[in-house]
């Protein structure tokens, strides 16, 4: 605190500086680093920004505007964090704005919004000779009052309202104002009182007799003295008209008329939204010799580097590592993050740390309300009861105080890498540099480590722990190979599931075993065909085939959401003769239905997980062997531990190997490792079919041997020799905009400078494999730099040079941005 003059502030927007304001008089002695602020932006906007810096220097140029309210009275952010945002923003190559934007819940973050009303004491004569679409929205705004711009639009049925309105703005007929937009609302409940001093057993006594003839009224008053522990010293607790209700069955007007005797008070009392979880209940469960060997290894990793690689088989008991980590960093008074790639496996994992952490535990992600993750927020800003938090990768922005470890679980899965928007971070890397900046240690876990990490852990700049026997002995899945190829040939493939698995499966399910069934691509059927004339939908504002998603008869493009009903005629030709081709998720449940009739089936993929419930639901259901079937796309590959699996298929392994991608063969041995590790993990070995056309391809024969070594011997030498990660830094650099003659004319000169700058290290502009995305047109240029290359200077001369071409006229309407280490 102190008598700072001015202050930069970080707006959640996409600006590549901080705004400096006016501290007015009053707020002087309130703000701090990490302060909460509304403040105007432009004519008419306000935003809610964060203090990051104050100060005494008056920016020359321009007059500063003051900063409008302090909404806390302490910061929402450590000063740790911002020091972690401005990481974040230099590596990736982004602005402060998206940074905020990513990292605070929207809960959190105020906005204006544009209200529209008619004119006070408006003469009515203003309203002839106006058109009848004008008269329609005037009449409208005048039953309604004043209303926010999207509600008028849907109200008026008008899609573009402002050119709508402009001529009644024009006439003084309607105005618009700005209005701030609160979010989060703390929760609150009735909670009751009873009017009788404690121990005043007098009292409690005239009462009792008062309501001998009253049940239903006796009944409540018995039952709050139950819930309250009224004569209970030490034992008191509130109780809410919600739980006395539940707990006593009797009705609302029974307890209305308590309350107007006066035998009852209410008041209003803020509640968490995030549920009490269980007490602890339990210990951790012991180590048996090679966990408690490989447990060892890791605290004699932490002594000496700041991150320790666990490499891990399938079902070895990492979890159990995790948890009796966390234990010991507890009991230090620090904090533990632990990083999952998928929201469904926060749910199974959720279950098994609270029954030994109770509500020191914490869940973050993004299937929780707005308000929820606040809740969270102020727990660990305010150090509340949380202490671990389990989360996806957004959890890395929560504001930990005193981080001791972090345990990035599954730390090759791609579902860390933000793909959009800005930042475009890996949470695993980025998990790390924050972890540093706490001087905590970084615990990474994976079956099928990436080769990044595991070449990191070779090369000694992280220590390798390896733990190579699945818990109690068992056995590693039997892995088979269906040559798909051949069984076409013979004609004997009747649909996508093969002769082999078919055969496998049908006995697990008669044995009262569960099968999972991996493809990695959602909907119907990936393309939609006319067989008389090769007409294929198309996204109209993407350049992309529409999937067919036969539940809803609709179909999607799977990059911007744009959907259409499925057509019955081919609209090029009139033809009947529409065929899908290709099968994903939904096809492969229909025919798993015709093939093994009278068993449940599930599909977990983006299309059935859209709630928080929905995850939970499919994996209980599967868990307690509700459902004996589960479909699924890469969602079902990740660290699920489901004890009845007998048999696992793999469907469209050679769409993972032919993808056009340097890390295509890593990422399908990790995948079909890891689906396959879903098999038999409790009792008899287990069973994994891998249904290929290539079954000669050197990553099958890996992945049938369970030799992670020689896919990484394999895959390094060819990164070597081509230079790729670990061996240099990839940044992909993309152009987009309306016209795509101007974007290909722009990336070729963008390209040509960055050429004479860094030489050969520029690959490009090329045009991607979905080239318009939103009606936007997109080019792609790589850069490849040395791993030593300071990403700063290379920020600085990418800016540099796009700032210059911006400057030429026909430019303006192209916008650049960058992925640092894409996946």
């Amino acid at each position: 605190m102190g008598m700072s003059r001015f202050a930069d502030i970080i707006l959640p927007l996409p600006l590549s500086k901080y705004f400096t304001y006016s501290v007015p008089d009053a707020f002087c002695d309130m703000l701090e680093i990490g302060s909460r602020v509304i403040v105007p932006f432009g004519t008419k906007k306000y935003y809610t920004g964060i203090v990051c810096r104050l100060h005494d220097t008056a920016p020359s140029g321009f007059e500063t505007k003051d900063i409008g309210e302090v909404l806390d009275p302490e910061p929402i952010l450590r000063p740790a964090q911002i020091k972690f945002w401005e990481w974040m923003s230099g590596y990736y190559l982004c602005a402060m704005g998206d940074v905020y934007k990513a990292a605070v819940p929207s809960g959190l973050k105020l906005e204006s919004e544009t209200k529209v009303s008619v004119t006070p004491g408006l003469d009515e004569s203003v309203l002839e000779g106006i058109s009848d679409r004008e008269r329609r929205i005037a009449e409208f705004l005048k039953g309604s009052g004043s209303m926010i711009l999207a509600a008028l639009s849907k109200g008026c049925g008008v899609k573009s309202i402002m050119p709508a309105i402009r001529p009644l703005l024009e006439k003084g007929i309607i105005s618009l104002s700005e209005e701030i937009k609160r979010k989060y609302t703390p929760k609150t409940e009735i909670f009751l009182r009873l009017n009788i001093e404690r121990r005043n057993d007098a009292m409690l006594r005239k009462l009792f007799d008062s309501l001998s003839r009253a049940e239903k009224q006796m009944s409540l008053l018995v039952g709050y003295l139950e819930l309250s522990g009224f004569a209970r010293p030490g034992m008191e607790r509130d109780v809410s008209r919600a739980m006395l209700l539940e707990r006593t069955g009797v009705s609302a007007a029974v307890l209305a008329s308590m309350l107007e005797k006066g035998i009852f008070s209410s008041y209003k009392k803020e509640v968490s939204r995030l549920g009490e979880l269980p007490d602890s209940t339990e210990e951790a469960h012991a180590l048996n010799p090679l966990q408690m060997k490989a447990f060892e290894e890791i605290k004699r990793g932490f002594a000496e580097k700041g991150v320790v690689l666990l490499h891990g088989v399938t079902s070895s008991g990492k979890t159990e590592i995790y948890i009796h980590l966390i234990e010991e960093t507890l009991r230090k008074g620090q904090q533990a993050l632990f990083l999952v790639p998928e929201i469904a496996l926060t749910a199974q994992l959720a279950n098994r740390l609270a029954r030994v952490f109770g509500n020191r535990l914490g869940v973050y992600h993004s299937k929780f309300s707005d308000n929820e993750r606040v809740e969270i927020w102020n727990s660990l800003l305010h150090d509340g009861d949380v202490r671990v938090v389990l989360g996806v990768r957004s959890s890395i922005f929560l504001p930990f105080k005193n981080l001791g470890l972090v345990i990035v679980d599954e730390e090759h899965d791609g579902s860390y890498k933000q793909q959009e928007p800005a930042p475009r971070y890996n949470a695993r890397n980025a998990a790390i540099m924050m972890a540093a900046m706490f001087n905590a240690k970084t615990l990474l876990g994976s079956a099928t480590p990436s080769v990044e990490s595991f070449y990191n852990a070779s090369t000694g700049k992280y220590a390798l722990v390896r733990l190579m026997s699945r818990y109690a002995d068992i056995s590693l899945p039997k892995i088979e190979i269906a040559d798909i190829g051949s069984l076409r040939r013979k004609k004997l493939m009747n649909g996508e599931i093969s002769p082999t698995l078919a055969a496998e499966a049908q006995k697990a399910l008669e044995n009262g075993g569960q099968v999972i069934l991996f493809r990695n691509r959602r909907g119907f059927a990936p393309i939609v065909e006319c067989k008389e004339c090769a007409w294929v939908p198309k996204c109209r504002d993407c350049d992309v085939s529409l999937t067919y998603h036969k539940r809803t008869g609709q179909l999607t493009c799977h990059y911007c959401g744009y959907s259409e009903p499925m057509p019955k005629r081919c609209p090029s030709c009139g033809s009947v003769n529409l065929e899908g081709i290709g099968a994903g998720t939904e096809h492969i449940e229909e025919e798993a239905a015709e093939k093994f009739p009278g068993y449940v089936i599930s599909r977990m993929d983006l299309d059935t997980t859209r709630s928080r419930k929905a995850y939970v639901d499919i994996i209980e259901d599967f868990e307690k062997r509700r459902s004996q079937i589960l479909i699924g796309t890469q969602m079902v590959t990740k660290g699920l531990d489901f004890g009845g699996v007998r048999v696992v298929g793999i469907l469209g392994a050679d769409t993972m190997l032919n993808f056009p991608d340097f890390r295509a063969h890593e990422r399908s041995f990790q995948l079909m490792e890891q689906v396959a590790g879903r098999a038999g993990r409790q009792g008899a070995q287990g069973v994994v079919v891998i249904q290929t056309a290539q079954p000669q391809h050197p990553v099958i024969g890996q992945v049938a041997r369970h030799d992670y070594d020689a896919m990484y011997a394999m895959q390094i030498e060819e990164r070597r020799m081509f230079g790729y990660p670990p061996f240099s830094r990839l940044i992909d650099v993309y152009l987009k905009g309306g016209v795509e003659m101007d974007v290909e004319r722009a990336a070729r000169i963008y390209a040509a400078r960055l050429r004479s700058i860094f030489g050969e290290r520029v690959l490009g502009p090329d045009v991607p494999p979905v080239a318009r995305i939103q009606t936007m047109f997109i080019r792609k240029i790589l850069l490849k730099i040395e791993t030593k290359a300071s990403v700063a200077n290379v920020r600085e001369i990418l800016q540099r040079e796009l700032g210059l071409m911006m400057e030429t006229k026909e430019f303006r309407g192209i916008s650049a941005f960058y992925d640092v280490d894409p996946m």
